[in-house]
């Protein structure tokens, strides 16, 4: 599979939201990653349906939308007039007793669905959807906020669920990294198995350098 990269909007300068977009588009950025926390499943607040309306008419490229809320089968339909194909949406399989039920109602929503596993998540928890996502996100982090150091068992729990999907015979299955997805570690990520970054504060918003650079670094360290 080709390595993706999705950039965490939560980091954007929302004082030229549309100057990152277009440095994106011109990067062949294959996502736009797009945090929604409620304060409850996490200790924090971020991003909304109406900032997804936004982005979806000031680009066409593909959402990916990180839902940490509670019960988010009784809410996915909030996101619906900002879902397309080709866009993701992920929920916790912590977040509800009814994790098929979300994941069957994300496909019938038009967008693909993946479930999102926490550093001490085991992963078993796949085991019975396989059939119902289209990726995993294996967090590396703790979720809730941005900057925080990696998880170092996280690394080799990624090269164990691209094995366990592969050998169930599900390699189709993408994996995607979330948490402190930095130069070196998105490295050691994509040996492991991981094929989408969500790139933060780490690597593409790195200070030091601009967008595109940090861009053209990042695609360099995940060729592997």
């Amino acid at each position: 599979m080709n390595k993706k990269i999705s950039p965490s909007m939560m980091c954007a300068n929302f004082l030229n939201l549309e100057n990152d977009i277009r440095i994106f588009e011109k990067a062949g950025i294959e996502y736009l990653h797009i945090d929604i926390m409620d304060g409850q499943f996490v200790p924090n607040y971020t991003l909304g349906v109406d900032y997804c309306k936004k982005l979806k008419e000031a680009t066409k490229i593909p959402l990916d939308l990180h839902l940490m809320i509670t019960e988010p089968e009784r809410k996915l339909d909030w996101f619906a007039p900002a879902l397309c194909a080709g866009d993701y949406v992920s929920i916790h399989c912590e977040s509800t007793v009814h994790a098929q039920r979300a994941l069957k109602k994300i496909r019938s929503l038009g967008a693909k669905p993946m479930l999102a596993l926490n550093p001490a998540t085991p992963l078993v928890a796949l085991e019975n959807v396989l059939d119902d996502i289209d990726a995993a996100l294996v967090m590396t982090v703790n979720p809730g906020y941005a900057g925080q150091e990696l998880i170092p068992a996280t690394l080799k729990k990624i090269k164990r669920l691209r094995e366990y999907l592969d050998g169930s015979g599900y390699p189709n299955i993408e994996i995607e990294v979330d948490g402190n997805v930095s130069f070196e570690n998105a490295r050691l990520m994509s040996e492991a198995g991981a094929g989408i970054f969500v790139a933060g504060s780490s690597s593409v918003y790195k200070a030091g350098a601009d967008i595109a650079e940090n861009i053209q670094k990042l695609r360099e360290a995940v060729k592997r």
